[in-house]
């Protein structure tokens, strides 16, 4: 009596099997998905999306529209590169797509995602929203750590002066100044000097770490795509991965130590850098949800991160784009010599009566958008956008490159043009679509008013104390202004440059 029983429920069990197969298929036959090229089995659309991904997605955009659907591997992916697209998926719909998608460099370089840029949406992501906007940046913080900026970028000028008619690689001395600003501020002192022979690293090895660190969480990793290859690590990231953030890791405990004494046994301690609020946060009772130690490392290695790199790229390309144009140049100088002077530097207060600086600053950030997709997002459930059907956990990407070369927008978007801010309201805040380069809505990079002041600032007095030329018989034209693709997006050849003082010696030394 057995057998017709056990055949009954394979029978059973196959018709539902069949039954939600065929409920699936005429679900997705019925959504109204954005147009897009069509996907090959397994790989999707991956085989169009070369070294550059942000220009192929833009080339292909150029073809499908403002919003379009590709798959990489299993996986939809959506990409909106117009200002409506980018505000419709950062503002009306911001809350839907709050979430990040998880990849292996959130788990493996992020203490499994337990920092501010790959967290998934809910309480500890929101705590630490709150604890960036309110506790590590708010205006008062940042305006207490002016003087470190200032010390940072006046021992910069120094070292250029002594640099002066040798050709350098710019890169090197702004990350350097970057590194040594962000570790100040962050950490309460610069762990990797030169001087120090007590340092855990070296410049050069810190840089290399935060190279590999930004490279890695850009890359279009296979297994994130394909999980059932994830395994294989096929191109070797996961493994780079894992070795980057093991050194990393080395050198926060170091840090967490060197603080934790500091502080032990200290009544009514007063915090005296980013680390210790990080920590002082860490021991608060009230929190909604507890900071861990590695969440305390987790969130100082997106703060040196994040404010490293920002700025040093940024400024790296200002400076190629204005030895491109060398009229431009001369009229950010007729700005400072007529605001500033020659007897003095530029302070942060001064950029607002600069709108030709400020005015270059955005012209950069236009056309070298530092992360020219913004950080993906993922919906977290079934949404309309513009008449188009986008179900849950479908990754989004807003091509902010694409934006910023929109010629409905921009005119002649691919020139360098400053001009085209002056008397414009436009900022770089958040709020004006045209121009996202620190994102949009929840998901906005938190320490964007640290960025605008050290980008601002940085490039008004490196343009106000030099000349800058091309080093040997080297022409404009020449400039090799390729980039390469990562979570920032710096030049793929360093620029090389002669800095000769245009301002009284003893100013450099002040």
């Amino acid at each position: 009596m057995e057998a017709p029983t056990w055949l009954s429920y394979a029978f059973a069990w196959l018709a539902t099997l069949v039954l939600i197969i065929l409920s699936r298929h005429l679900r997705h036959r019925k959504l109204n998905l954005p147009p897009g090229p069509k996907p090959w089995p397994i790989i999707g659309n991956l085989n169009l999306i070369g070294s550059l991904p942000h220009q192929s997605i833009h080339a292909l955009s150029q073809k499908y529209g403002p919003i379009m659907q590709l798959r990489f591997g299993s996986f939809p992916v959506v990409v909106g590169s117009s200002v409506d697209m980018a505000k419709a998926f950062l503002k009306t719909h911001d809350l839907t797509f709050a979430s990040r998608p998880k990849t292996a460099a959130g788990k493996y370089t992020t203490y499994n995602y337990s920092d501010i840029t790959w967290s998934q949406y809910g309480p500890y992501w929101r705590q630490a929203r709150k604890m960036c906007l309110m506790e590590l940046f708010s205006a008062k913080r940042l305006d207490s750590y002016e003087y470190i900026r200032m010390e940072e970028m006046r021992a910069l000028l120094k070292g250029l002066l002594e640099s002066s008619n040798t050709t350098i690689t710019l890169k090197d001395n702004l990350s350097t100044v970057s590194l040594n600003v962000i570790s100040r501020m962050v950490l309460g002192k610069k762990y990797i000097d030169e001087t120090d022979e007590n340092a855990i690293l070296s410049p050069e090895e810190f840089k290399k770490m935060m190279n590999e660190l930004f490279l890695l969480n850009g890359v279009l990793n296979i297994g994130d795509s394909i999980p059932w290859l994830d395994f294989l690590d096929l191109q070797g990231y996961i493994k780079r991965m894992k070795a980057v953030s093991k050194k990393f890791d080395r050198f926060l405990e170091h840090v967490l130590d060197e603080h934790n004494q500091r502080r032990k046994g200290v009544m009514d301690y007063i915090a005296k850098d980013m680390v210790d609020v990080l920590l002082q946060l860490a021991d608060d009772p009230n929190l909604d949800v507890k900071l861990e130690r590695h969440g305390v490392k987790a969130f100082t290695q997106d703060l040196i991160a994040g404010g490293t790199e920002s700025s040093a790229v940024t400024l790296e390309w200002a400076i190629s784009e204005l030895l491109k144009k060398p009229e431009i140049f001369k009229k950010a100088t007729e700005e400072l010599d007529r605001v500033i002077g020659r007897e003095r530097w530029v302070e942060e207060k001064e950029i607002v009566n600069l709108p030709y600086i400020d005015a270059i600053a955005k012209e950069t950030m236009r056309l070298h958008p530092v992360v020219p997709m913004l950080v993906p997002r993922c919906s977290r459930e079934d949404v309309k956008i513009a008449g188009y059907d986008i179900p849950k956990d479908t990754r989004v990407l807003v091509n902010v490159w694409t934006i910023g070369r929109d010629p409905n927008v921009w005119d002649k978007p691919n020139e360098f043009c400053p001009e085209r801010f002056i008397g414009k309201s436009i900022d770089v805040k958040g709020q004006d679509y045209e121009l996202l380069p620190f994102g949009s809505g929840r998901r906005m990079c938190p320490g964007y008013s640290l960025g605008i002041k050290v980008i601002q600032s940085s490039l008004a007095n490196l343009l106000h104390g030099f000349t800058w030329k091309l080093p040997g018989n080297m022409k404009k034209e020449d400039l090799n202004m390729e980039e390469v693709f990562g979570l920032s997006t710096p030049k793929k050849i360093p620029l090389l440059v002669l800095a000769e003082p245009k301002l009284p010696v003893h100013l450099y030394s002040q």
